[in-house]
């Protein structure tokens, strides 16, 4: 790596493969969006895996090329920040099965030239991490002085200590759990019918035409609310109205939390890919990582000398603090070394991704602690 990648540098690779998916699949060629920040050190002790959400992507520290806005982690990513290039070489790769360049649905399926659609194999984390890990390889990367993550980016970092576990010194692990519940696996079934039900779906073949922009739209309202918090959303916006001239009364969007939600959707079609939502979602609900190891989460960790950092927020429902609680008694019950904390914040679970200066001092404690 040059030092021009020091700024940021947005890539793709194509990998020849095959990936065996845990469903049994070859997937070959492998394509990986991906961006670098920083230099790899000669030693190759310096490389920083970042993991990102359901919805995010690749540009983790620069500007998306989409929408033009700042990376969604610039809080915690850049010069003097915890994770810093002029220190680390950091690598953030957009997951398969998503939309911005990594192979998914909606990217070409060499068998027909066509957009794979629904047709592109059922994927899980695992296969994610395992797809990340043959990047790596491509790079370079023996080990990694850390993975980082949070809510999906966690399960991803679980996910690598488990897997490579002779590839991960440290792990953190924010806002996550080791498994779907019920609920969660509910919520996103919600939106998933939501897009299955636009008849611009069209079974997935969409690609060509319109999408399914207003079942996608629905998908993003219903998961938004989970990221959010009661406490939170009452203090933004109450039952406060929207200001009109004339007030009429009617299914149009007379409270503000209405307006808010349904920009949330609109926006979020315009950068994301509806099928991409459907198995991204499924591979989240098919996440446990004590079943991937016997039934007993403490097996997923055990012989492995992988530090582990995890936080949780307070307000956090969708990934409440008692999921951490349960990764670090099984991380304990493995002699894993391991630390914990739950930060206070009105945010609910997007709280990881705004600003959050504690965490920052945890994560910087953490990382430097290990040098």
């Amino acid at each position: 790596m040059t030092a021009d990648d020091r700024f940021g540098c947005n890539r793709l690779a194509t990998l020849p493969g095959p990936l065996r998916l845990d469903g049994g699949v070859l997937l070959s060629p492998v394509e990986i969006a991906y961006e670098t920040y920083g230099t790899l050190a000669a030693d190759g002790g310096n490389a920083i895996l970042v993991c990102h959400a359901l919805t995010g992507d690749q540009h983790v520290a620069s500007a998306h090329p989409r929408t033009g806005k700042p990376g969604w982690w610039t809080r915690l990513i850049g010069p003097g920040k915890p994770i810093d290039p002029a220190r680390d070489f950091v690598i953030c790769t957009n997951v398969i099965g998503s939309c911005m360049g990594s192979s998914g649905p909606a990217s070409v399926n060499p068998a027909t030239g066509r957009p794979w659609g629904m047709r592109f194999p059922v994927i899980t984390i695992r296969d994610m991490v395992r797809a990340q890990a043959m990047l790596l390889d491509h790079l370079g990367v023996a080990r990694l002085k850390a993975v980082v993550g949070g809510s999906m980016g966690g399960m991803q970092a679980l996910s690598w200590a488990a897997t490579f576990p002779d590839r991960v010194a440290a792990a953190v692990v924010i806002a996550s759990t080791a498994r779907h519940s019920a609920q969660n696996i509910a919520f996103h079934e919600v939106g998933r019918q939501a897009i299955m039900a636009d008849p611009k779906w069209n079974g997935g073949d969409y690609y060509g035409g319109e999408p399914p922009a207003a079942g996608l739209a629905v998908a993003r309202m219903a998961a938004h609310i989970t990221y959010l918090s009661e406490a939170g959303l009452t203090e933004k916006f109450g039952r406060r109205l929207q200001a009109r001239e004339a007030k009429s009364f009617g299914f149009d969007a007379d409270f503000q939390v209405e307006s808010y939600l349904r920009h949330q959707g609109l926006s979020f079609v315009d950068r994301f890919d509806a099928n991409s939502y459907l198995y991204i979602t499924r591979a989240l609900d098919y996440f446990d990582l004590a079943e991937e190891h016997g039934g007993l989460l403490a097996n997923a960790f055990r012989g492995g000398t992988t530090r582990f950092c995890l936080v949780s927020f307070d307000t956090d429902w969708l990934y409440p603090t008692l999921e951490s609680r349960n990764i670090v008694q099984a991380l304990n019950a493995a002699g894993a070394p391991v630390s914990f904390v739950e930060l206070t914040s009105p945010y609910g679970h997007d709280a990881f991704l705004l600003d959050a200066p504690e965490m920052n001092r945890v994560v910087d404690g953490f990382l430097r602690g290990g040098r």
